[in-house]
């Protein structure tokens, strides 16, 4: 079949969308392109599942050789490894041996940054299950993940702590370059104490400390996160400044701190279930005290924005949603607070300022 500008929708899905450069060509095209990135999405779950870049972290292998580690089909784990190295993530030689690239590199399960897990989190057959049932929260509102597994994604993870393992990994691969950017777009020094609230493994509250050596931090979280994050702050020397105590923000939070830190927590609650957790907060806080949330702040209107479709996956898995700084604004006042300001950050997050009313 001859390939022309209208069938090679297959050309780098979705490049011509991300750089802007989407003059002249087609609509029918754009929206197949929309739709095309599953299949890179799927041989990228598929390296990061059978570890194809931790077998190659010695040296270059065949597929034969590597089928055998894996216990595949190798005809077919060879199309895979082709697939993947038109990706940049192998390279393949004459003698069609496969090595990894600096980007493959990246996917090694022990390497920086935890792509590793955010791909195994993100592909996932638990969120995939969730997705095959999209319909069902546009129908109802609720979270799909919820009408597959019959329990929200907390309790999931709970009782599937291999895959809860993985999230909290996923979750500093998603955000880890969340902590820098706070730090330079927020000054901490005139608080002494802070408190992240289901502040996860403490990557956040550890770049914090780190960069306002005056300030001492707790972080609070549920006790099967809880444990990690105590390894955390002591593979980061903070122990002397920092402490981890277990607990349940939709129950009670740590009480009279000067900063309150909610970092991608209220996204994961629907409205009545937010209300609850800065209810609590604003009893907890202290009367001079500011509440920081971290987290997306939808645009209004047209304007593209990274979270418009991240609140699909909130709906979707979590039963959440990302917000606008007038729906902030609104839930902030029925619990007590009064928003301050919105402060951008490098990253797609922006920090919400509030204090009591």
């Amino acid at each position: 079949m001859e390939v022309t500008a209208q069938t090679a929708v297959t050309d780098l899905p979705s490049a011509r969308q991300m750089a802007g450069q989407t003059a002249g060509v087609p609509a029918h095209i754009q929206l197949i392109e929309m739709a095309v990135p599953i299949w890179r999405a799927r041989a990228v779950y598929a390296a990061a599942e059978l570890r194809l870049p931790d077998l190659l972290a010695t040296g270059p292998r065949t597929a034969e050789d590597l089928a055998r580690a894996t216990g595949t089909h190798a005809p077919s784990l060879y199309r895979l490894l082709r697939a993947l190295a038109s990706c940049g993530i192998l390279s393949e030689s004459e003698s069609r041996r496969f090595a990894l690239t600096r980007l493959g590199e990246a996917l090694e399960s022990s390497a920086p940054g935890a792509a590793h897990a955010t791909i195994l989190t993100l592909g996932g057959q638990w969120q995939w299950q969730a997705w095959a049932k999209f319909r069902h929260s546009l129908e109802t509102g609720e979270p799909a993940l919820g009408a597959v597994f019959g329990q929200r994604l907390f309790d999931y993870l709970v009782q599937n702590p291999e895959e809860g393992s993985l999230f909290n990994e996923a979750m500093v691969g998603m955000h880890g370059a969340v902590g820098a950017a706070v730090t330079t777009a927020y000054d901490f020094s005139h608080f002494r104490s802070l408190v992240d609230l289901g502040g996860g493994t403490g990557a956040l509250l550890s770049a914090v400390l780190k960069a306002f050596p005056a300030l001492t931090g707790t972080l609070f979280e549920l006790p099967e996160t809880a444990a990690q994050a105590g390894r955390t702050i002591e593979e980061t020397q903070l122990s002397s400044r920092c402490s981890v105590v277990t607990g349940n923000f939709f129950h009670s939070v740590p009480q009279g701190h000067e900063a309150y830190v909610l970092s991608h927590v209220l996204h994961d609650w629907n409205d009545n279930e937010a209300k609850i957790i800065l209810r609590n907060c604003r009893r907890a806080i202290a009367p001079s005290g500011r509440l920081l949330i971290i987290e997306t702040v939808l645009p209004s209107g047209d304007t593209p924005h990274h979270g418009k479709l991240l609140d699909l996956l909130m709906l979707t898995v979590t039963g959440g949603q990302e917000r606008t700084a007038a729906e902030f604004d609104i839930l902030l006042e029925v619990a007590g607070f009064k928003l301050t300001r919105v402060i951008p950050t490098a990253t797609h997050d922006s920090i919400v300022e509030a204090i009591p009313a």
